[in-house]
């Protein structure tokens, strides 16, 4: 029996080489059923955000809770659940104001690590939930409850991919009926920026990527418009679309310099370019603020899609219900956690929208 795939360590830990605390208080134990696979991961474990090792990585996952800590009132054993990243204290100024991803709230977990080896040695909860195992301890904030009739694999992907993505347009850019849009990059968070931009009414929903396979699956998820930027210039394109007008919002949803720069390059006037995707640390884009300002065009960044967990999520299996949102179209392949390594692979080749871990 696999525990978890522990980066340091570079393969799954048996129960035997790991050990997953009881929950404490306002925790939650949650034995998982799906994780799947997001370019954070990745890039935290390639130190591209710095960090402790050895780590358990994964973050977008879902489960059946398996105990809960004191003081946890709203969830209880059995229930079906989605756990994310996001920690909210509920009480702080942005909480209140429903901006739990910017929480400025204190957790035990923050400050002590639910995992540790044989030896009792502490390994890091990566991303807040170290989801690439069985088992995970999390505040009781990070999980929401769904229905059982809703597959639990497939539900995993809302924790980040779906919040993330759709999040971003209507929680952050708030795109409004009539507008136009480019999303630049077409994996899993840009395809769900391209589903929340139709669903908001936007006439043009244009693509960018540079494989032609993700362009594909752009038009399949509403994409009104495809641009392969390794063979076409984007911004000329673009332009041509819009009556050389230019989109009205931008989604950045890679975390590159050059996506981030060329983003403002296809902006109408009083524009909005959203920085979805995540560059490693110290990685800057330039550029004109004079132009920024003489055009009255935005800049914004957008964390977890300004996700609210127990708001969005419930709305997010509400759209899928109704068949009005594409979650399964979203699923590339599902390994076994021993086969993670083959996993992460496809991903970091691009063949992937979403590879999931199926315990």
């Amino acid at each position: 029996m696999r525990a978890a795939v522990c980066r340091a360590f570079g393969r799954p830990l048996s129960i035997e080489e790991l050990a997953i605390a009881a929950p404490e208080r306002g925790e939650v134990r949650v034995r998982l059923s799906a994780c799947a696979i997001c370019h954070s991961d990745i890039m935290f474990a390639d130190g591209a955000w710095g960090g402790d090792l050895p780590a358990v990585y994964g973050h977008e996952a879902s489960g059946i809770v398996e105990s809960v800590g004191v003081g946890v009132t709203d969830l209880g054993v059995g229930d079906h659940v989605v756990v994310t990243l996001i920690r909210s204290c509920g009480h702080c100024s942005y909480c209140t104001r429903s901006i739990e991803t910017q929480c400025e709230g204190a957790f035990g977990l923050d400050t002590s690590t639910p995992l540790s080896d044989c030896l009792g040695k502490p390994i890091a909860q990566g991303l807040n939930s170290g989801a690439f195992a069985e088992l995970v301890v999390v505040d009781q904030s990070q999980v929401c409850v769904i229905p059982k009739t809703v597959p639990l694999d497939v539900a995993s992907i809302l924790a980040c991919g779906v919040l993330t993505g759709f999040g971003a347009v209507v929680n952050t850019a708030k795109v409004s009926v009539g507008s136009t849009v480019a999303v630049i990059g077409c994996g899993g968070v840009g395809v769900n920026s391209i589903q929340a931009s139709v669903a908001s009414g936007a006439t043009q929903v244009i693509a960018v990527d540079i494989l032609d396979e993700k362009l594909g699956l752009a038009r399949e998820f509403g994409a009104t418009h495809i641009i392969n930027s390794q063979q076409q210039d984007v911004v000329e394109n673009v332009m041509a679309l819009t009556g050389q007008r230019g989109v009205d919002f931008a989604f950045i949803t890679v975390g590159a310099k050059s996506a981030a720069e060329q983003a403002l390059a296809l902006l109408a006037r009083a524009g909005t370019a959203i920085v979805v995707g995540m560059p490693a640390s110290g990685v800057c884009a330039e550029y004109d603020p004079g132009t920024l300002a003489s055009k009255g065009q935005s800049l914004l960044g957008s964390k977890m899609g300004a996700g609210s967990v127990k708001r969005d999520i419930p709305y997010l299996v509400r759209l899928y219900q109704r068949g009005t949102l594409k979650l399964d179209e979203l699923i590339s392949g599902r390994y076994r956690l021993d086969d993670i390594n083959d996993a992460i692979a496809s991903v970091k080749r691009g063949e992937a929208l979403r590879n999931l871990v199926v315990f």
